[in-house]
């Protein structure tokens, strides 16, 4: 197989919404679209002008037919998915609120879920030169936390740098085994991102600093504290990139938009302030959609507009992360 630039691994689920103005405890009409922390990375990755490709189950189903061909139709590949004839692809409902999107999730025993470190000699063939991971993956069941630990640690996928996402859902985790398990999870990657809200919930931390006197042994930390500024810890110092607070439609999925945008910078080499700029950009134009996925410019064009200055004039207008 031909290699990539990015190979995501993890969950995808069928996201189930209603129509504008419509509501979950009312009847309403509903849009299906997929939802996943990693295959979202590599579908705006590939939005953004890279290769990727996506490693995981879904159902032999007709919504997991729905995932794999909205994947393909942003331009990721899926031949490394496996087929479920037994479990089922997994569903979540967005219910949009006046406090804000509520989320209710029904994956319990699903395709994604009974993924084995068996699987990963068959995602072997796809070279890429990112492996991206989430914490996700490693708390859907027992089964994909051994996944999760061997790809980190045992780095069975060859040279690839390891790209992980902390992304810490409690619901997921029954015991208090989440600490722990992501901090060895981050310290044993070469890039990871984390929530400063979510670094101060599951380790103690205060700000970005102490976050990184922890998470101390990656390369790359990139520290997102949502509308204040992100902040990058790599081998040549630390870099900061302020937000702008506006509105926001919906949250959900802006975190993955930013992990897309700076891994694009990371892939073709730029500055660390072009990297976190242009994750603020992706993150900006899916917080103005009700999608976790939404179109976007080939990197270069982004880039161009951030250095005349239009891009950040945009992003100061209507959205922030």
């Amino acid at each position: 197989m031909r290699p990539v630039d990015v190979l995501a691994i993890g969950e995808t689920m069928v996201m189930v919404t209603p129509t504008p103005g419509g509501r979950l405890d009312a009847d309403s009409a509903f849009i299906l679209r997929p939802g996943g922390a990693e295959s979202n990375v590599a579908a705006l990755l590939a939005r953004l002008g890279h290769t990727t490709a996506w490693a995981s189950a879904v159902g032999r189903d007709p919504l997991g037919d729905l995932v794999l061909d909205a994947l393909r139709a942003h331009g990721v590949d899926v031949d490394l998915v496996r087929r479920d004839d037994e479990r089922p692809t997994a569903v979540y409902f967005k219910d949009p609120t006046a406090s804000g999107t509520r989320v209710y999730y029904y994956r319990r025993g699903s395709a994604a879920s009974a993924m084995t470190v068996a699987e990963v000699a068959g995602w072997a063939t796809r070279p890429s030169r990112v492996t991206h991971i989430s914490g996700i993956t490693a708390a859907i069941s027992p089964q994909c936390l051994e996944l999760t630990r061997h790809i980190v640690f045992d780095r069975p996928l060859g040279p690839a740098t390891v790209s992980f996402d902390v992304n810490h859902r409690p619901s997921l985790w029954k015991d208090a085994d989440a600490p722990a398990v992501l901090l060895e999870l981050a310290q044993r990657a070469d890039i990871v991102f984390v929530g400063r809200d979510e670094a101060a919930a599951l380790w103690g931390t205060s700000d970005a600093e102490s976050v990184r006197r922890l998470v101390d042994r990656p390369p790359y930390l990139i520290v997102k504290d949502a509308a204040i500024e992100a902040v990058a810890f790599t081998p040549e110092g630390v870099h900061r990139a302020p937000s702008t607070p506006v509105e926001v439609l919906d949250a959900v999925g802006a975190g993955d938009a930013f992990a897309a945008g700076w891994l694009s910078g990371y892939l073709d080499g730029r500055d660390e302030l072009t990297r976190l700029r242009l994750g603020h950009y992706a993150a900006s134009r899916v917080l103005m959609s009700p999608a976790d996925l939404t179109d976007l410019p080939p990197a270069g064009e982004i880039v161009s507009l951030l250095e005349q200055g239009a891009g950040r004039r945009v992003a100061d207008r209507r959205t922030s992360h």
